[in-house]
């Protein structure tokens, strides 16, 4: 008799061991995913000294205490990351030397959106470069590909069974620079082609939520147009969690639509303007759970190119 409660002791304990393993697995896989989204990420011209004197890491100081405990963070990368000196006949041209990456994965950074005006500046094998150069440092592009099918797909952040998509598409005008569907292209997409790409994922993967990385806007104009505002409703009905946009150089409001958020511009992140209004920004924290999707700002004061949180 004393053995047959010895087993039951012994068979209760593992059951109760079982669920313990079995809900503490549940519940893992239900954890929140933080990903942090910033503004225009500069590493050339007046950044460029910057780093010369203090080198690339001294750049993210401030906040990389924050990205390191993030599961994700997305910069807009604004400008190719190549050796190659191939400018387009444009006004602004920018390059940055694929050296500095490393020191953007050790601050934390885990994505790039190359979804604007100046991925561009050194070529469609510049953009090339950047692409690679991206991926070789472990840090993944987002809004670009191969050609200009990949470069419409969203890249998906995931984390036990959070997953989150992200939508990058540039929605100001290109200088000097043809749209090749077949070769090497960032994502250039319409306000209302964006909305079908949306629509279609979330019908295809409902659980899944979907973010839209935007350039766009007017340069330093401290409020969205009526046409973004627009756009903005419109993704959001078609499915769109959250938007995060870029280009203006200066903070514009946020907003919520159906209880989803719209930064319309969270300004320049780490750049060089003179300009004191666009030496401002946020960066966007969202975390996603089950059932919701919490927001946390973090502002800071661009000194000397870099952010310093406040």
């Amino acid at each position: 008799m004393k053995e047959f409660f010895t087993v039951r002791a012994v068979n209760g304990c593992l059951f109760a061991f079982f669920c313990t393993m079995i809900l503490f697995s549940c519940t893992k896989n239900d954890e929140p995913l933080t990903i942090c989204f910033t503004g225009d990420l500069l590493l050339d011209r007046g950044v460029r000294e910057q780093i010369e004197h203090k080198g690339v890491d001294a750049l993210f100081e401030s906040v990389a205490p924050l990205f390191r405990q993030s599961d994700a963070v997305v910069v807009n990368l604004e400008c190719p990351v190549t050796e190659r000196i191939a400018p387009v006949n444009k006004r602004f041209i920018f390059r940055a030397e694929p050296q500095g990456l490393p020191a953007l994965k050790k601050a934390g950074i885990t994505h790039a959106a190359l979804a604007n005006n100046h991925t561009n500046d050194q070529g469609r094998d510049g953009l090339k470069d950047t692409y690679n150069h991206l991926k070789n440092n472990d840090l993944i592009p987002v809004g670009a590909g191969k050609n200009a099918e990949e470069a419409a797909k969203p890249v998906i952040i995931e984390k036990g069974r959070m997953k989150v998509a992200i939508f990058n598409s540039v929605l100001v005008p290109l200088e000097n620079w043809m749209t090749l569907s077949d070769y090497f292209s960032i994502n250039q997409q319409s306000a209302g082609e964006l909305c079908e790409n949306i629509r279609n994922f979330k019908q295809k993967n409902k659980t899944c939520y979907a973010v839209a990385v935007l350039h766009w806007g007017v340069e330093y104009q401290p409020q969205p147009t009526a046409d973004q505002r627009f756009q903005a409703h419109q993704l959001i009905d078609a499915g769109a969690d959250a938007i995060i946009g870029h280009h203006p150089h200066v903070l514009q409001s946020v907003e919520y639509y159906r209880d989803k958020p719209i930064f319309y511009s969270l300004g320049n992140f780490i750049f060089d303007s003179s300009r004191p209004v666009a030496n401002e920004g946020l960066i966007a924290e969202l975390i996603f759970s089950k059932n919701n999707i919490a927001v946390k700002t973090h502002s800071y004061k661009i000194i000397k190119c870099k952010a310093v949180l406040n």
